[in-house]
């Protein structure tokens, strides 16, 4: 059997997929999504994120793109959960990292007008429509979001 079988050929490295880091960001029984402007899932509802960086954790990479998106902090982060996409758009492929973390205070600004519209908070369960196709994945997976819900100041191991 030929391990470099027409179906397994090493792809070149500009095909590989990218990384994003989506957060799921709590405060109390809510979560903050975002409408994007961007090409692919314009209008649909996001969570804060982004790409990771070369040298940078999925963890600061969360906090940092929240900082970016919204100019909120957060606290008690820790790795969720993963989803795949293929965007048809651009004809991407992702592979989204989820971070859960705790708000502190404030109210989230738009700070990246060309990216997103608006943000608002939404009771985990009643989320709007239409989501970003990787939060429609994560989904699939893990239908009630509550299982990833922290609050501030809790050790990581002790969630709802």
């Amino acid at each position: 059997m030929n391990p470099e079988s027409p179906q397994k050929q090493k792809q070149p490295l500009n095909n590989r997929p990218f990384i994003g880091v989506g957060v799921l960001l709590w405060k109390g029984d809510c979560l903050l999504l975002g409408q994007r402007r961007t090409l692919h899932g314009q209008h649909d509802w996001q969570f804060p994120g982004g790409h990771l960086e070369s040298g940078e954790s999925v963890l600061e990479c969360a906090a940092r793109e929240v900082r970016e998106e919204t100019g909120l902090q957060i606290v008690s982060a820790e790795h969720a959960a993963f989803s795949n996409e293929m965007f048809s758009t651009g004809e991407r492929d992702y592979v989204t990292l989820y971070v859960t973390a705790a708000h502190i205070s404030g109210e989230p600004e738009v700070m990246e007008p060309d990216k997103c519209l608006s943000w608002q908070w939404f009771p985990y369960h009643k989320l709007p429509a239409p989501l970003f196709m990787p939060i429609i994945n994560l989904l699939k997976q893990s239908p009630d979001l509550s299982v990833f819900q922290v609050v501030p100041d809790r050790p990581s191991n002790e969630r709802k």
